[in-house]
C-alpha cells in the first residue's frame, strides 16, 4: 500500500469550518465532516504552528532540562527545551534559537531526529525533535520570552528516570528524550 494511500484510509471529508477563536499561539475551529460511511460528525480542532524540542547533551551525557510552570496542568515540570516555530522560520533555526534562549547553550552538533504529532485526536501540532551535542555556554545568550520563568538543570539518565517515576517529568516529548538517551 502506498504511503499517501495509507494516510487517507478512513478519510473524513470537511464540509464546513467555523472559526471559534484565534489567539497568539493557537486557533480553535469546529469542522463538520462526512465520515467514511456517509454520516455527518463535528470535530473540534486546535490549530498550532508547530514546535521544536531539543535533546541537549553535555559532554558527560547529562540531559539539559528546563523547569517551568505549566498553567494548563497547574504545576511545575521538568522538560527538554522546546518552543513554537515562528511564521516562516525553519524548524532547525527555531531549535537553535530556543536552545540558546532557554538554556544559554549553543551546540556545535545539531542533528534532526524525528517529527511527531502531540495530540492527534484534537490538535494538529507537530514537534520536530533535534539532538544537540558539543554544547558551549554563551556569554550573553539571547533573551527568551518575557513571560517565561525558567531554571536550567543538567541531569543524568538515572536522575531523569527517577523524575519520570515521580512525575516531575510528565510530558511525552521529554519521556521519549530520556528513553532515547538511555539507548544511546
Amino acid at each position: 500500500m502506498e504511503r499517501v494511500e495509507c494516510w487517507m484510509k478512513f478519510e473524513e471529508r470537511t464540509l464546513s469550518t467555523e472559526q471559534i477563536f484565534t489567539g497568539k499561539i493557537i486557533s480553535v475551529q469546529v469542522d463538520e465532516v462526512e465520515l467514511p460511511d456517509g454520516k455527518l460528525a463535528k470535530r473540534e480542532l486546535v490549530k498550532h504552528p508547530g514546535a521544536v524540542a531539543i535533546i541537549a547533551l553535555t559532554e558527560d551525557k547529562k540531559i539539559v532540562l528546563v523547569e517551568q510552570y505549566r498553567k494548563p496542568l497547574e504545576r511545575t515540570m521538568l522538560e527538554i527545551p522546546a518552543g513554537k516555530i515562528e511564521p516562516g522560520e525553519e524548524p532547525k533555526l527555531t531549535a537553535i534559537r530556543e536552545l540558546e534562549e532557554e538554556t544559554g547553550y549553543r551546540a556545535n552538533s545539531f542533528e534532526y531526529l524525528q517529527t511527531f504529532s502531540t495530540s492527534p485526536g484534537f490538535a494538529d501540532e507537530i514537534i520536530h525533535l533535534y539532538v544537540a551535542k558539543e554544547l558551549e555556554k554563551v556569554e550573553q545568550p539571547a533573551t527568551g520570552d518575557e513571560d517565561e520563568f525558567i531554571e536550567v538543570l543538567e541531569v543524568t539518565v538515572e536522575e531523569a528516570e527517577e523524575f519520570i517515576a515521580n512525575e516531575r517529568i510528565y510530558d511525552a516529548k521529554t519521556v521519549a528524550a530520556v528513553w532515547y538517551v538511555k539507548n544511546l
